[in-house]
């Protein structure tokens, strides 16, 4: 079957974060620790193979240069590693301090090369002097998944720490579904006492990754997730603003998927509702085109109604199959005996997500998790 790609050049993420700029800043500060390192030398070494390797795979080439320029001894060149590393993040800052991308090799390192039992307080040592400059999320589950018993009894001390980096990686690290990272295989409710410590952390940045974390567990078990949100409100250790943003956070995906506890903990109940004209301006849709819809939502109730009104789109698999993905419209407060006009545009577009398929589409409206009429229309 024809598929439909975008054919403009695409950002290249791996050429912003790994290039010949930050790996020759990286040497230089190496270079200032280690007077017998060549940092010409590994520039010139490390950048050289860059062109064929993903990001990924520029990661682990920049490690193995580490043993190859630095210290034979594992120890010894985390030392190194560490004397090298850039100033702390900003300990006053609430959000958004991810911190440059060019250490993240120091940590990988460490997973990669330390994950032992004879180096396995140093390098969770070293981790936590990592992380406060750049995540070491995706370093600390090679040890979940060798060292479960000890990785977890390190990452409940660092839930406590004071510096909010050390504690986000007790949450972030943890994760069930954390992309572009080393899969973990402990159970998804090993965290959960992290989780309980977390979600009255007074840093967003720790609570927006307990509130993602959240929702990875609530693709697998949506029942504890809202239990625990509950729980959570009932005990009032956290704020009820940044509460608020974390029950939002959370449930997030029961949402879009219209799960009815999880409408009712946002505050969105069955709505008294009628929808009509609905129309469409056409059976048809080319590429880079837009699917325009319209429709009317009356008020039926004697009392204000919160709605939040939604979207389903069923797109076209390779295979004939249909995947649906959750769009927003709009939220509303209804007034008793009012009518709101509503209209969309949804834009057919590829993205380097995303293939589309020619054939049926179908969309659906969706208030407050109730569906109701249903379009279809044809990718040309």
């Amino acid at each position: 079957m024809k598929s439909y790609k975008e054919t403009t050049p695409k950002f290249s993420l791996k050429d912003e974060l790994f290039n010949r700029k930050n790996v020759s800043e990286l040497a230089k500060q190496i270079g200032k620790v280690y007077t017998e390192f060549k940092t010409r030398s590994f520039i010139r070494r490390v950048v050289s193979k860059f062109p064929d390797l993903e990001l990924k795979e520029r990661i682990d080439w920049i490690c193995h240069n580490f043993e190859h320029y630095i210290a034979k001894d594992y120890e010894g060149t985390v030392a190194v590693l560490l004397a090298s590393l850039p100033d702390e993040l900003d300990p006053n800052k609430q959000d958004d301090d991810f911190g440059l991308f060019i250490p993240a090799p120091y940590s990988h390192f460490v997973a990669t090369k330390g994950c032992t039992k004879e180096h396995l307080d140093y390098s969770l040592a070293a981790l936590v002097e990592m992380t406060k400059r750049f995540s070491a999320e995706g370093a600390i589950r090679y040890f979940i998944n060798e060292f479960p018993d000890e990785s977890f009894t390190f990452l409940e001390k660092c839930a406590q720490d004071a510096n909010y980096h050390v504690r986000r990686l007790a949450s972030e690290g943890t994760r069930v579904m954390l992309p572009w990272c080393h899969k973990i295989h402990t159970h998804h409710t090993r965290p959960m006492p992290i989780l309980n410590r977390l979600h009255a952390d007074k840093t967003r940045y720790v609570t927006r990754s307990v509130a993602n974390h959240m929702n990875d567990i609530s693709k697998i078990d949506p029942n504890l997730v809202i239990t625990t949100l509950k729980k959570w409100k009932q005990e009032g250790k956290q704020e009820p603003q940044e509460l608020d943003f974390i029950i939002k956070h959370s449930l997030r995906t029961l949402v879009n998927q219209g799960n009815k506890d999880a409408l009712r903990l946002v505050g969105y109940r069955k709505p008294n509702i009628v929808v009509d004209q609905v129309a469409q301006e056409t059976e048809h849709v080319h590429v880079g085109e837009s699917f325009n819809f319209s429709f009317n939502v009356s008020s039926v109730s004697n009392k204000k109604q919160d709605l939040l009104v939604d979207y389903i789109v069923y797109f076209q698999k390779k295979n004939g199959e249909m995947t649906p993905k959750t769009f927003k419209i709009k939220k509303l407060l209804l007034a008793p005996g009012e009518t709101v006009s509503l209209s969309k545009k949804h834009m057919m577009r590829s993205m380097s997500t995303k293939t589309l398929y020619p054939g049926e589409h179908r969309a659906v409206l969706q208030i407050n998790g109730i569906q109701f009429d249903e379009l279809s229309f044809i990718l040309l």
